[in-house]
């Protein structure tokens, strides 16, 4: 079976696992440091704040950035459910947008029509590494007096006019889950050009304290160890080839493979391909469901990222009218597109996949 997802784990992501061991030092010390601050190379050499997980970082990032009980943020309900589920821990209200079909993101014109008085935020969320419509995005947001926050727990080093995803917004929230595009075991990031909002942050995320024992706020503990640190220091370093194999993998898929919905590229974006999704048209999830398991028997993993929209889930279930998200969700399918595969695996894909979308 050629896997959806991969993690690339090896010699030199272990040494840093024995150097942090060998050092006593394990949470909080200076790998996180190093950590944050060459992930800041890669955000505009903005304020990087590391945490324990990405859903953490959407957390944290919403209270430091100033949302507060009853405060309206739009969001896409196609996504996964930490998009909203951070907004409702920081004691905000999710209203749920419709999406572009072309690249499942946040659709800007939808979103204006959301916007009330109560609105203080909109969440993009750079789903599968296609970068928003940030530009979009910004505009509204001048407009209306509104925050832009990002979700880029996909969207590692997508950028838009030169511009990386976690540069637009006044926080952006990146995750190093396993199957993200570099991990660090488990983690996740904000980032911000407020040094203010930076500071309160650090708050958070340490019970309250930047110095011992004067807790300041009320806080939290979702401190990073240094063994993720290390971990994510050296995937770090490796994550601009990868995205290259990824971005390389993703066009010899695009340029050979027939009967589906390729990736759409939106002009003035780089896409970093953490999936590589597809759409099989017609609107039917039995169709689709049908494709999967015909690449499956021909040992070609595959994926639904999202089956369910967030606003349907029983942690929400609102009876909202989202077309393109409701069709989106019958249709879309991801296939393997990691730096992992090699050339007989991507025709292998193009061979299953051409064969299985022909008989349907």
């Amino acid at each position: 079976m050629i896997p959806a997802a991969k993690p690339i784990i090896g010699d030199e992501e272990r040494e840093a696992v024995d150097r942090v061991l060998r050092s006593g030092m394990l949470a909080q010390g200076p790998e996180v440091k190093a950590f944050e601050e060459e992930f800041s190379a890669h955000v505009g050499g903005r304020h990087c704040v590391a945490m324990n997980s990405g859903t953490s970082a959407l957390h944290l990032g919403f209270i430091a950035a100033g949302i507060e009980r009853g405060d309206e943020v739009i969001v896409p309900s196609f996504s996964f459910a930490a998009t909203a589920n951070s907004v409702v821990l920081a004691g905000g209200v999710p209203v749920f947008a419709d999406i572009d079909p072309r690249t499942f993101n946040l659709d800007p014109n939808h979103v204006e029509t959301l916007i009330t008085k109560k609105t203080k935020a909109i969440m993009p969320v750079h789903l599968y590494g296609h970068i928003a419509a940030m530009d979009e995005f910004q505009e509204l947001s001048s407009k209306y007096g509104v925050k832009i926050i990002e979700d880029a727990a996909q969207g590692h080093l997508a950028s838009l006019n030169g511009r990386n995803a976690g540069e637009f917004g006044i926080v952006a929230s990146f995750s190093f889950y396993p199957t993200k595009n570099m991990t660090a075991g488990e983690g996740g990031m904000v980032v911000t050009d407020d040094a203010e909002v930076a500071r309160m942050l650090r708050l958070l995320r340490n019970q309250g304290q930047e110095i011992r024992y004067q807790n300041e706020v009320v806080g939290f503990n979702t401190r990073m160890t240094d063994i993720h640190a290390a971990i994510g220091r050296v995937q770090l370093a490796k994550l601009p080839g990868w995205t290259k194999q990824r971005q390389s993998n993703a066009a010899y898929l695009d340029a050979n493979l027939k009967g589906v919905v390729t990736p759409y590229l939106a002009p003035g974006t780089t896409h970093s391909y953490h999936q590589y999704t597809i759409r099989i048209p017609g609107g039917s999830s039995e169709k689709r469901d049908a494709f999967m398991a015909g690449l499956t028997e021909r040992g070609v993993g595959c994926g639904v990222y999202y089956p369910t929209p967030i606003h349907k889930l029983a942690s929400f279930k609102l009876d909202l009218t989202l077309p393109e998200t409701d069709l989106v969700v019958k249709e879309c399918v991801s296939l393997p597109v990691h730096p992992s595969l090699t050339q007989a695996e991507l025709e292998t894909i193009v061979s299953v996949v051409n064969e299985v979308a022909a008989a349907l």
